[in-house]
């Protein structure tokens, strides 16, 4: 017998399990994603900076459907507005991401999407931009080639515009990332966190859409203080960079947006006060507000100062919950996954 004869293999009978192991995998058909809040603009940083929390989260459940096209099943969750968000996915944040996503890959096949609502809508904790991140990761684990998170971003986006009006990742970018994120038009950009830094966001029971708060800063600004809102947007970066917490509590103070949305927010400037007599870095508004965040250089620090920031809503008639986070929050990420 020749030596090729030898290296032959045996057949495979019909129970073989060498035979079972080589068939293709089952396709993905339904994949469950969170995506976590987010503090926007990080005060000094309108449009351009955010980081995430380890808080309240949105969950997005997207099936495979051989319809071309993306179907809204259902909207829940526990908070308040839920029932006004649209099911048509074109007039919705995540609906709007997966139209985009399956537009830009010419997909032949569509999305069945459900979302549980766990951020408060116009909350100032990104909870648009979290309906579209979530969708997008769940819909990118059925995908036969998934895409990077850079390249959801651009689809992020077009979600994220569908709620505010404009294309700005200072939500979407830090979702996507985790942790504090520069977010440009066409790129996300991790930024350093230095060890040990901690956040409080407090969110009262106002609702603050991010339309009327973008209208209060439609009136231009003095040059003088675009330069100096400016130095303090270089401080800021750089005090991340060099983990030099001098520098980031120079540089964490809003020249530009704080205040001329802080009269829309009953409670801020006291909570922001209680923030800073309780030893915070800086503290501002969260994205469009009404919630408001603070840093601070310990956990220990943080948990002694939330109740202050809290009580300073209470006491003007909203209730308030106080959230304590590390300032290099959790990304989005897949929960589980199902195989047709």
């Amino acid at each position: 017998m020749s030596d090729t004869m030898l290296a032959q293999a045996p057949s495979a009978t019909p129970g073989d399990a060498r035979v079972q192991d080589d068939a293709p995998p089952q396709r993905i058909v339904q994949a469950r994603a969170f995506a976590p809040a987010s503090v926007g603009n990080i005060g000094v940083g309108f449009d351009l900076l955010g980081h995430t929390i380890d808080g309240p989260r949105d969950i997005a459940t997207v099936r495979r459907i051989d319809a071309p096209e993306v179907r809204i099943r259902a909207i829940t969750g526990d908070v308040p507005g839920v029932g006004e968000l649209p099911l048509e996915a074109a007039r919705n944040t995540a609906g709007q991401a997966l139209l985009s996503l399956r537009k830009a890959l010419g997909l032949s096949h569509g999305f069945e999407l459900t979302l549980e609502k766990g951020i408060a809508l116009g909350s100032g904790l990104g909870g648009s931009a979290a309906s579209c991140v979530a969708a997008l990761m769940a819909a990118n684990a059925l995908l036969d080639a998934p895409l990077t998170r850079d390249a959801l971003y651009v689809h992020a986006l077009d979600g994220e515009s569908v709620s505010s009006g404009s294309r700005h990742g200072d939500n979407v970018a830090p979702m996507l990332l985790g942790g504090v994120v520069m977010a440009t038009h066409d790129r996300m950009i991790a930024l350093p966190v230095p060890a040990g830094l901690y956040a409080v966001v407090v969110h009262p029971a106002q609702v603050l859409e991010t339309r009327r708060a973008r209208a209060v800063l439609a009136e231009p600004y003095p040059l003088d203080v675009v330069v100096r809102q400016s130095a303090h947007l270089a401080l800021f970066l750089t005090g991340l960079q060099r983990s030099d917490i001098g520098m980031l509590r120079e540089g964490l103070c809003d020249l530009l947006v704080e205040p001329r949305r802080a009269p829309l927010i009953p409670g801020f400037a006291e909570a922001r006060h209680a923030a800073l007599a309780g030893g915070a870095i800086g503290a501002s508004i969260s994205g469009a507000g009404p919630s408001t965040f603070a840093w601070f250089e310990s956990r220990g620090a943080a948990e002694a100062a939330a109740p202050a920031m809290r009580a300073a809503f209470v006491d003007v008639g909203f209730a308030a919950h106080a959230y304590v986070s590390p300032v290099a929050g959790p990304r989005a990420d897949v929960i589980a996954t199902d195989r047709g």
